[in-house]
């Protein structure tokens, strides 16, 4: 054999020891197999799979359409890249076993298998030398770069990166686009204009930047107004809750003709667009623009109407959190209680679910601070039952807010509500409250309601229609 021929063999196979290192990660159960792979007979004459090969014929997944960087000069960091695409699938093969991450500098073992440089000296660092991924004692405790990993997880990485970079690029001039498109166009043509603006507002960023740096949000405010139809106010108002909006934004939004087009559509729209203008009216409150003249009646009601309609979580959960809002001015929660509202939200309390259940019962409680609120709740006939059996059964929260609605009940009439309370369980439930790890302020609220339902009775009735008797003693 020549000196050229071992030569090229000796190359070769260096090079597809490399490269069967990177497939021995198929072996590891944790991850899936890849389709990287070396091919061909034996005798140092096998085909390598090279790196253009591989991510042409997408064996490592995804769109890798562009150049190879194999540069220097211009290369982008890995570090970085890695972290504006963490939401993106990485190949199986580029992930380091231990940290579960990317590699950016992987290194190979006597045994095959290929880790981050820096997680596997930590390993050896602790005195272990073993392979994490084998268990096997190493006769080598050297670690080999693996330069073609490396370059094929920057490739990869780098097309990605590219691709994400032009796209953002493209959605960018596509949002100013629209942005001068709806000054001229009108009809359905506007309507469709804001539809496309939309999606792009709620799936990107980028789209959100361009809208709010180019005076898009004004634009889009322009279009409310009482002459505005439902189709273009749905869209314009799925366009404005994505977005952040300042102070001056917020009290142009706040004009009474424009509150009074979400109202309407909060009542007569799709699902997605009553929760829509629930958040937005939602945001504009919670900036003390003089939220209070928000609250009306026909608000009140499409809430209600809301909050009801099981079929749809996201509009309970939304319609809670503004009816949460608006309680917080006094002279709404007489209009919550003369629509009726009180009744409703109690009916509702067994079938919601822990983040609604804890939105309502501080509805309730905030509701109870008026004597209409409290009347309302004493003439309920299911509002102790209800309120005594969520007592220690969701959070601190709600055992708090269930305990100043009892309380509220109770006071107002304890002659008729004490029994009722008591027969409903309320002493059991109370003495839970005191023994458990709650606050003392908790604790101190439950004995003065346990005193207050013990009035009615002698000790020993109290105790016998308690069925205390044993644990008192």
């Amino acid at each position: 054999m020549s000196e050229e021929t071992a030569g090229v063999d000796s190359f070769l196979f260096f090079y597809c020891s490399l490269l069967l290192s990177i497939t021995s990660i198929k072996k590891m159960p944790m991850y899936e197999s890849t389709k990287l792979d070396v091919s061909g007979g034996g005798g140092g004459g096998g085909q390598v799979l090279d790196l253009e090969t591989a991510l042409k014929d997408g064996i490592l997944g995804g769109d890798v359409s562009g150049p190879v960087y194999t540069g220097v000069a211009d290369k982008l960091d890995l570090k970085i890249m890695i972290q504006e695409l963490e939401s993106i699938d990485v190949p199986p093969v580029f992930i380091c076993p231990i940290s579960l991450e990317p590699m950016q500098e992987p290194v190979t073992l006597c045994t095959g298998q290929t880790y981050e440089r820096s997680n596997i000296l930590k390993w050896f660092s602790l005195g272990r030398y073993i392979c994490p991924t084998t268990m096997q004692e190493l006769w080598d405790d050297s670690v080999t770069p693996n330069k073609t990993l490396q370059q094929l997880i920057y490739s990869w990485f780098s097309r990605k990166y590219a691709a994400m970079k032009k796209k953002s690029e493209d959605v960018h001039g596509r949002s100013i686009e629209i942005l001068e498109c709806l000054k001229k166009v009108k009809g359905q043509a506007r309507v469709q204009a804001l539809k496309e603006l939309r999606k792009l507002v709620s799936s990107h960023s980028t789209a959100k930047k361009a809208v709010v740096g180019n005076n898009g949000v004004g634009l889009i405010s322009l279009l409310l107004g009482p002459f505005t139809t439902h189709a273009v106010g749905s869209e314009a108002i799925g366009i404005l809750v994505n977005l952040d909006l300042d102070l001056e934004s917020k009290k142009n939004l706040m004009q009474p003709a424009k509150i009074s087009l979400m109202v309407d559509m909060l009542n007569e729209g799709t699902i997605e667009t009553k929760v829509n203008c629930t958040r937005l009216i939602e945001i504009l409150m919670e900036a003390n623009l003089g939220s209070e003249k928000v609250s009306s009646l026909s608000l009140l009601v499409g809430l209600l109407r809301l909050v009801k309609d099981k079929r749809h979580k996201i509009g309970v959960f939304a319609g809670l959190g503004l009816l949460k809002t608006i309680c917080s001015h006094e002279a709404a929660r007489n209009s919550l209680v003369s629509i009726g509202a009180v009744p409703q939200l109690v009916e509702i309390l067994p079938s919601l679910s822990n983040d609604c259940l804890e939105l309502a019962l501080h509805v309730l409680e905030v509701v109870s601070t008026v004597h209409e609120g409290r009347l309302a709740l004493k003439n309920c006939p299911h509002t102790i039952p209800n309120v005594v059996k969520l007592l220690m059964r969701v959070s601190e929260s709600c055992t708090q807010f269930a305990l100043s609605i009892l309380w509220a009940v109770c006071k107002l009439a304890p002659d008729e509500c004490a029994p009722l309370a008591v027969d409903a369980g309320l002493a059991a439930k109370l003495l839970l409250v005191i023994q458990s790890g709650c606050s003392p302020v908790l604790k101190q609220q439950s004995a003065e309601l346990l005193k207050l339902c013990s009035l009615n009775y002698s000790a020993s009735i109290f105790l016998s229609k308690c069925k205390l008797t044993r644990t008192i003693q």
